[in-house]
This record gives structure tokens, sequence and C-alpha cells, in this order.
């Protein structure tokens, strides 16, 4: 029977798990988890000789995590792993190469236990229902996904069977700050997740350049869409004066799309450029890692992904126009935040 495991990882990994092919998780005190024998009574030990002070409700939840990690995950599983620096939902068949390299990750922040993992695509979100991404916006690091498999293993074209029924081992009670931080988080994705899908099924690319033009004016400048001619990629310029004559004059590219764009469309916007002038790119999607690069070696380029564009809108909902509010219905709420305690 394959199973089909959810994966979570700290967005700052960024692109290494699927360059490098592989899903990692930490707990670096607790010493090699792979050497430990297939019980969970024996991860409990270990967690509660290795982290004293935790709780022993979280002991019970993390030794879940790291026994199926290290006994339950076979090759040929499925692998679902939402990234967050992308916006992606990346799927994979898992190798059953499993191995410990202490010392990856950063000073703060160690993931030393590996599974090997053959990607076989990325999605984007918005390609998925908001169902199915509820149930990938789990609280727990690895997780069985069950009731939207099909949706996911339709995007691979795999059709295998997935247990329908939970284990002992899935059955988790995590605690009250954990299902807090949850709620949080999922509540900032799923308003991402809502103003992305609006603006991509509810403008065509054309109103999108004006949509790109009116946040523009909302942030304090005067912005104007631009003649279909060849400019090289421009479709709003945007200025701070009200003539357009002094500089920063501000080029802006606008991609109603939710697939990566890459370098050499960056590239081409940055052509246009003359003196005093810079470049933004607006994208609903992603960008490659090669795009990243070039804007780091580029002062007078900035690359706006979805996540940043959503950032913008709540910024400036205020000042938007009628037309563009009841397009996107929002309204502030407050949500715990638990890691700022």
């Amino acid at each position: 029977m394959t199973n089909l495991w959810g994966v979570h990882m700290p967005e700052w990994i960024g692109d290494d798990p699927i360059e490098r092919g592989f899903v990692c998780l930490g707990w670096p005190a607790a010493g090699d988890i792979f050497a430990l024998p297939n019980d969970r009574e024996a991860y409990k030990t270990e967690l509660q000789r290795t982290h004293p002070g935790r709780k022993l409700g979280t002991i019970r939840i993390d030794a879940g995590i790291l026994l199926r990690f290290a006994h339950e995950i076979s090759a040929g599983d499925i692998i679902v792993y939402p990234s967050k620096h992308n916006r992606m939902v990346n799927i994979g068949r898992a190798t059953g190469k499993r191995w410990r390299e202490p010392g990856y990750g950063r000073e703060d922040y160690e993931l030393p236990n590996f599974n090997g993992v053959d990607w076989l695509g990325q999605f984007p979100r918005s390609d998925f229902s908001q169902s199915a991404l509820y149930e990938i916006g789990s609280f727990i690091t690895l997780f069985r996904v069950r009731n939207h498999a099909d949706e996911f293993l339709a995007k691979i074209g795999a059709a295998v069977a997935i247990p329908s029924e939970p284990e002992a081992n899935d059955i988790q009670t995590p605690d009250d700050d954990a299902v807090s931080q949850n709620a949080s988080l999922l509540a900032e994705e799923t308003t991402a997740d809502f103003v992305l899908r609006r603006i991509h099924n509810g403008l065509s690319g054309f109103e999108f350049e004006h949509f790109a033009a009116h946040l523009m004016e909302c942030m304090g400048y005067t912005a104007r869409v631009t003649e279909k001619t060849g400019d090289g990629g421009v479709d709003v310029i945007a200025h701070k004066d009200a003539l357009g004559f002094q500089p920063p004059i501000i080029k802006i590219q606008c991609k109603r799309q939710s697939a990566q764009v890459g370098e050499p469309e960056v590239s081409q916007l940055l052509g246009t450029l003359g003196e005093g002038e810079y470049a933004l790119f607006l994208t609903l999607g992603s960008y490659s890692r090669q795009a990243r690069i070039r804007e780091r070696n580029s002062p007078r380029l900035r690359l706006i992904d979805g996540e940043q564009l959503v950032e913008m809108i709540l910024d400036h909902y205020p000042q938007m126009s009628p037309r563009f509010r009841n397009m996107l219905p929002l309204r502030q709420i407050y949500v715990p935040d638990v890691k700022g305690e």
C-alpha cells in the first residue's frame, strides 16, 4: 500500500530540496534517528532525555513524527511539499534513501535528517481546491494526506491505493499553542490564496495592468498603462511627479500568471532602462532562482511575487477604489501571535 505524505520545511530552505532531491527535518539533539528501533516508546525516551523541558504531549507528537520519518516513509511513497518561498506545491516519489547530515541548515535551525525524493512536478497553489490546500496546511511537520489524495495524485498522473483509515500513530493531539499558531498561519495563507485567485480569475491581462497602476497610485505614485507597442515588456510607467519628468521613473511589467517567471523575461525588462529609470516586475506566481540572482545583482530591479503583492494590497487596501475592493472583499481580523510571545 502506497502512502501519501505531506511535509513542511522552513521557508528559508528555498529551492535546495528540489535541486538536491530530498525532504528533511530537525531535532538535531536527538542524534541519529535512523539508528533507533521502529518503536514509538524508544523515540519518546530519547526525546525526553535530550529535551527535558518539553511538554509530554509535545514529546509524544514529536516522537511520532520522527518514527514515521525514519521508518515509515518507504520507496515509492508520494511526497507533497508546499514550499512557502515560492507558493508552489511540489510532488515527488520517495526513493527509499535515508541519511543524516549534521550541520545542514543554519546556525539557529539545523535540519540533519533526510529522506530522498525524486521530484515529479511543481504546481502553483491555484491549481488546487481550497479544501486540498487546507489539508496540506497541517501544523504537523510530517503527516498523511488522505482526504484529497486523488487531487494531488492526478497532477502527476498517478493512480495508487492510499490507506483511507488513520493508523494509531497518526492520531495527533497538539497543544493549544500549536493549534493557535496553525490557525494564524492558515488565515494568512487562505487570504493570500483568495486574493490571488480572485485577481487571476476576475481580471484579464490588460485589466491586471490597470490594477497594478492603481495600486501604485495608492502608494503615492502617478501611474499610467502603456500602449501595446514594442516596449520590451513595459506595461505600466510610474513616477512621483505629476508630469513624469523627475526621476526615478519606474517601468513595470505585469504577469497575471501563477507559473514561475524566468530570468530571460526579467532581463528583457532591464534592457528597457535608461538613466534614472528602475524596473519593477509584478507576478501572481514566483520567480526562478536565476531571476532572483539577477535581482540581487541589479540594484535597479525589484521582483514582486504573489505573496509580496498580497502584502502590498493589504497595506494599501483602504486607499483602493470601490471597484477593486468589491472584487477583493476583505475585512480586518486579529489572529493569535503565539510566535511573538
